[in-house]
């Protein structure tokens, strides 16, 4: 039964490229014409975020993050884009640009900026990656810049202006944003 259908479905599917190629003036199959079929490509698979309407003449895997919102948007296309909530900066902390993602490291050890250590001289120097680690289960670096995206052990911080800077994501959240995105990808922030 199997094989039958096989034979039935390849026999469909060779009929309607011929009529295609006889109605597009192309030589029928054997002359020179090698047909490929069509490529359906998969939508990413999101779990964490949510699929929203999102129009903005930004590339798809492209980053818009909307600080008045405290959102994140990675931008699917077609009007499409997942929307994460995060934590921006807080007052007299924040800044607005492009970069272009430079680096993705998971548990991503954390050494304090200088300024940051004078306006916090209790913060260590060096502190490695881990569940206690500020920076969170994973990051993604903006460019030569000191901000990134990144998790965060301060979960009630989420949804609010909150950081010296970086973008901060649940850690579940930041993985899934990790899995899709590219080096390379632009990252927006307004």
């Amino acid at each position: 039964m199997l094989k039958l259908l096989t034979t039935l479905a390849t026999a469909a599917l060779a009929t309607g490229m011929l009529a295609t190629a006889a109605q597009a003036n192309l030589p029928p199959l054997g002359q020179g014409l090698v047909l490929v079929p069509p490529v359906h490509y998969a939508q990413p698979r999101f779990k964490r975020g949510k699929i929203v309407a999102f129009a903005a003449a930004a590339a798809p895997g492209s980053i818009v993050i909307i600080t008045k919102q405290n959102a994140l948007y990675y931008v699917l296309g077609d009007g499409r884009a997942v929307k994460f909530k995060v934590a921006t900066a807080r007052p007299g902390f924040e800044w607005s640009g492009t970069h272009e993602v430079s680096l993705k490291t998971a548990w991503p050890d954390w050494r304090p900026p200088e300024q940051m250590r004078r306006r916090h001289p209790e913060l260590p120097v060096f502190m490695e990656g881990g569940p206690q680690n500020p920076l969170g289960a994973r990051a993604i670096y903006l460019g030569s810049s000191i901000y990134r995206i990144h998790g965060t052990n301060e979960p009630e911080s989420i949804g609010k202006s909150a950081s010296s800077g970086c973008i901060r994501m649940l850690n579940e959240d930041v993985k899934e944003l990790y899995r899709h995105v590219r080096l390379g990808a632009m990252v927006m922030v307004i």
